[in-house]
Formats: C-alpha cells, sequence, structure tokens
C-alpha cells in the first residue's frame, strides 16, 4: 500500500520537481519505481524478518515489529499534510495497533501453556 501511493504521488512529476525536492537520487537509479527502503535508504531484505522457531521469541519479534511500524505511521503523519495520503497511513496504522493486540493475546495464550508437552519456551529436551 506504501509502495503504491508512492507511484502514485510521483507517476507525474515534473524534472524540475525531482531536482528541487531531493528526489533526484532516487529517481536516477529507480526513476519512479517502487523501490523498498527505510527513511535512512537500508534496503529491504529477508534478514529484517527475525524467526528463532521459539514461540515466545517470536511472538515478542512480532510485538515489537507491530510497534515499530506504528510508530512509522505515526512519523509519517506528523509530516505529511495530503489527506489522502493520510487516510491510508490512519487505516495502516490502526491495522498495526490491531495486529499488536491479537500477538499478544497469543502470548498470554501461549503463557497459559508452557509448561505442557512440546512447548519450544525453555524445553529440557532442547536446552543444554
Amino acid at each position: 500500500m506504501v509502495g503504491s501511493i508512492v507511484h502514485q504521488l510521483t507517476r507525474n512529476l515534473k524534472d524540475s520537481q525531482i531536482l528541487d525536492s531531493g528526489f533526484a537520487p532516487y529517481f536516477v537509479d529507480h526513476t519512479v519505481g517502487v523501490y523498498p527502503t527505510a527513511a535512512s535508504g537500508s534496503v529491504f531484505n529477508s534478514g529484517m524478518m527475525q524467526v528463532k522457531g521459539d514461540p515466545m521469541a517470536d511472538l515478542t519479534e512480532d510485538l515489537a515489529a507491530e510497534q515499530k511500524a506504528r510508530v512509522t505511521y505515526d512519523n509519517i503523519l506528523r509530516l505529511s499534510d495530503d489527506p489522502d495520503v493520510n487516510d491510508v497511513i490512519k487505516f495502516l496504522r490502526a491495522r498495526e495497533i490491531v495486529h499488536f493486540q491479537r500477538f499478544g493475546e497469543a502470548v498470554q495464550l501461549l503463557r497459559e501453556k508452557l509448561n505442557q508437552k512440546n512447548v519450544y519456551y525453555m524445553n529440557p529436551a532442547r536446552d543444554i
């Protein structure tokens, strides 16, 4: 969705707008194609998706990812004055909040089952 917003905002840029906005370095490499990077310029890669195979570790990572995404959307809303962009960002932000709540519920369910067989949080059969 964010990529679609970027495309919609950049598809009709004039050369002078590209130069004046600081968008030129990106344009040289990608024209106006959507190339997923962080605002810092870090390219998205699979290393950003963390998995340990331990339900508690993975759910905690999921909780953190949802909060990080929410903060990113908060920051976009602080900088954007485009009502159409803001509506989509508000929708995405609300979705992150719901995801965070659901992952929190999953953590609680997992805590209730930690003493059951084959739950790999501190599993003595796997821990040294």
